[in-house]
Order: C-alpha cells, then structure tokens, then sequence
C-alpha cells in the first residue's frame, strides 16, 4: 500500500471508531478497488501521548473485503474484552493504527527447535494454534518489547492461553504472516507509515 492508500485506511478505522462510540449510523463505504480486495487486518487503539493499548481487534484471514474487515476491526477495537467499551471523551486522546495482513503461512519443520531461526523479528506476526488454543501478535509487538525471535514464539504461546514452550510441540500449529502498520501521528492526525525495524 501506499501512504495514500494507508492515510484511507486508518481515516475508514478512525471514522468507523468515532460512530460506533458516538452511538451513530454505520458508515456508508465509498473506496477504491483495493479496499474491495480480501485482506485480513487489525485495528489498534493507542492512548496519546502515552500510547499505550487501549485496544487491539482484527481478522488475520483474508475472508472479508479490507474495507468491511477496518469497519468491523475498528467497532471491535471499541470493545476489546480486555478494556472497558471506549467512550466518547477520549476520542480526543487516542491514536488510531491500522495494521493490513499477508495471508498466514505455516512453519511446518521437522525440527521443531528451528523454528526460531525462520522467525524474523520486524518482519513477521505469528500466530499460535493448538486445539481450542489459538493467539497472535503483530509483527510491531516483539520490535516495542524488544523482543528476540524465541521470545516472540514463547510470548506467543502465552497470548494463545498455552504453557511458553508449547511451540516446541508438534501438536502446536505456527503460523507467520507480515504487515504493512499505517498509524496517526496524534489523534486525528497525519498518517505516517510505522516502521518495524
């Protein structure tokens, strides 16, 4: 995507943020073909200027068009189980990112204690899957914690509800993916491209 493309993006997340807080109609799409395309994407929400998470929703599989996956990640980042629902006072005092997903390739080695080799910090998200278990975290998450690949794997592992070495299982299903994160520089800001590096 270009920044173009990425400014329409977060500016759709942003707007579909502020309806469902304000309690409005849902909006009404009017993109260009690339936003008619499946992708997956997630919708982040940062407080300003702390920015920390306020709240984090997404669809890592490309089933739905990009513009309908930003309305629906967006409404869901609003009510993040984590978090209290958003309220209309700290629209003023949140930054909207929005992160726009490859489709997810499995790691499928025969030596599991590799895995960590095939893993590349500021390039790839992954996601985790076992039975009933299944996590993810952006590609950006290891890069702010400052993270090293296996670390990444554990804290993985962890965020799928599973014990931190539960990567090393081969019942345990690895997938990565990468991302393109566009995010506002303060609230209703500009949109600058966020590197993950």
């Amino acid at each position: 995507m270009n920044i173009d493309e990425g400014g329409m993006a977060v500016r759709t997340a942003r707007d579909a943020v502020e309806t469902i807080t304000r309690d409005q109609e849902p909006l009404e799409l009017h993109l260009p073909g690339l936003f008619m395309e499946p992708r997956g994407v997630f919708v982040t929400l940062k407080t300003f200027p702390a920015r920390e998470l306020r709240g984090c929703i997404g669809y890592p599989e490309p089933i739905m068009s990009l513009g309908k996956a930003l309305i629906k990640a967006a409404e869901g980042a609003c009510h993040d189980p984590r978090f209290p629902p958003l309220r209309v006072e700290e629209l003023d005092h949140i930054i909207v990112e929005v992160s726009v997903l490859t489709p997810p390739e499995e790691l499928d080695v025969e030596d599991r204690r590799t895995l960590s080799e095939l893993v590349e910090v500021g390039r790839d998200g992954l996601i985790m899957e076992m039975g009933p278990f299944r996590g993810l975290l952006l590609p950006q998450v290891p890069v702010e914690w400052r993270w090293d690949a296996k670390t990444f794997l554990c804290q993985t592992c962890i965020k799928a509800g599973m014990s931190p070495d539960c990567w090393l299982e081969r019942t345990t299903t690895v997938y990565r993916f990468s991302a393109e994160v566009f995010a506002e520089d303060e609230p209703r800001g500009e949109t600058v491209p966020k590197p993950l590096e």
